[in-house]
């Protein structure tokens, strides 16, 4: 059997759908079970927490440096301003994520708006 021996509209969302989910979950299920193992303070957890850290501060730095769509036509001053001032606030709200996502949204569409 292959992917295109059944010929039916709805096969390639069935075979998306069940190739997505063991591509994903079966490394999920993976890391759970062999976690377990592993104490927080094991040089493999600090690892590996140091590389999702900075696969999450890489993502971050692209959306804002080359972003797409409608945020590409903002200038890079007022997206670096954003994260910033969204920055402090999570700083001074006691490290509440919301509220630094909420203040650079605020900031973000403000300029937006007044065509910055």
């Amino acid at each position: 059997m292959s992917y295109s021996s059944i010929d039916a509209g709805w096969w390639p969302f069935v075979y998306i759908l069940v190739a997505g989910w063991f591509a994903t979950d079966f490394w999920r299920y993976a890391g759970v079970l062999l976690g377990r193992r592993l104490s927080e303070t094991s040089q493999a957890f600090v690892f590996v927490r140091a590389v999702a850290t900075a696969l999450v501060a890489a993502v971050i730095s692209r959306l804002i440096l080359f972003p797409s769509g409608s945020l590409a036509e903002t200038a890079l001053l007022l997206r670096l301003s954003a994260a910033v001032i969204g920055f402090i606030a999570f700083l001074l709200a006691g490290q509440r994520i919301a509220v630094g996502i909420g203040v650079a949204l605020l900031v973000l569409v403000a300029g937006m708006l007044s065509g910055l």
